[in-house]
């Protein structure tokens, strides 16, 4: 029971600022080896990305976001849908970035993922079965 409730710890949360406010109705948190970004109030929708799926991240911060320490996280992962998720206007961006990329370090060593299973697997060397459709003269 104790190592269910902490996996449902939350490791990080906060919401989209303005300014220095967190007035808005999207969410950001990580709990359970998930990135979670939820948005809406009176229509929710809930995003999820699996942090080993995560192999970019970039931070951009303006000056107004220097002066309120504020920025937004641009994150691409390797998933189906979505490749690339934004974190708006989130406090602490350059701690947060260094938080989030040490948590999927963490996450694929836990999974064991290796970089071939994120970039495709295959070499770059391919083999055509076709050969004898080309003619050398043509090249």
């Amino acid at each position: 029971m104790a190592e269910h409730n902490k996996t449902q710890e939350i490791l990080w949360k906060d919401r989209k600022h303005f300014m220095w406010f967190p007035w808005s109705f999207t969410k950001y948190y990580i709990q359970n080896d998930r990135l979670m970004l939820e948005s809406g109030l009176f229509h929710t929708t809930l995003d999820e990305t699996l942090l080993y799926r995560i192999v970019d991240l970039t931070m951009h911060q303006s000056f107004a976001g220097k002066l309120f320490n504020t920025g937004d996280i641009i994150i691409k992962a390797k998933v189906d849908t979505s490749s690339e998720i934004a974190l708006r206007n989130i406090s602490n961006p350059k701690k947060i970035r260094l938080l989030i990329s040490e948590l999927v370090e963490e996450s694929r060593q836990n999974r064991n993922v290796v970089g071939k299973e994120f970039y495709g697997g295959q070499s770059h060397d391919h083999h055509c079965d076709h050969e004898e459709d080309f003619d050398e003269e043509e090249l």
